[in-house]
């Protein structure tokens, strides 16, 4: 089989290859690769600190090498969404200012085409063992967790509402 020749065709969610196939006894056109494509945007971005970082599921040390992590057990638009990531010591620290963060500054979550602004509420220091911050809400809050430096039994804790 010989491709002679092809055309990509675009659309909103997928791409698609339209070839001529040349056989033995003929050419025909075939659909020859039709591939879906992704467009979701999932991130968070903190402007205070200068932080634009895409988001994936799970919050394994693999996932947090590269990206912010969603705590599985937490929902991903309303309720309450809780987000891990490192704040040094790693190739990757996105949390590393979060510290700076004060009541009011303003975090943008965004998942495909929702996009909120929320206000900080809440700058706590919990036990590595309290998971009550990431119990679902009937506001729509994001909950950021990142270790405390030199405190291996703590984590630095910061709610922030959605803004009205």
């Amino acid at each position: 089989m010989t491709i002679l020749f092809g055309n990509i065709f675009f659309s909103a969610d997928s791409v698609s290859l339209l070839a001529n196939v040349q056989t033995e006894n003929n050419t025909e056109e075939v659909n020859f690769v039709q591939e879906e494509i992704k467009n979701e945007i999932w991130q968070i971005e903190i402007p205070k600190i200068n932080l634009v970082a895409d988001i994936s599921e799970g919050t394994s040390a693999e996932t947090l090498n590269y990206y912010v992590g969603h705590f599985e057990e937490t929902k991903k638009i309303n309720g309450n969404v809780g987000l891990a990531a490192h704040n040094r010591g790693y190739n990757v620290n996105y949390f590393e200012r979060v510290k700076e963060l004060e009541l009011d500054d303003e975090i943008i979550y965004t998942i495909d085409k929702t996009k909120r602004i929320y206000k900080v509420s809440l700058i706590t220091i919990i036990d590595d063992t309290d998971w009550t911050n990431l119990e679902n809400t009937e506001d729509n809050r994001l909950t950021l967790i990142t270790c405390l430096e030199n405190e291996p039994s703590k984590r630095r804790c910061i709610q922030a509402i959605e803004k009205e």
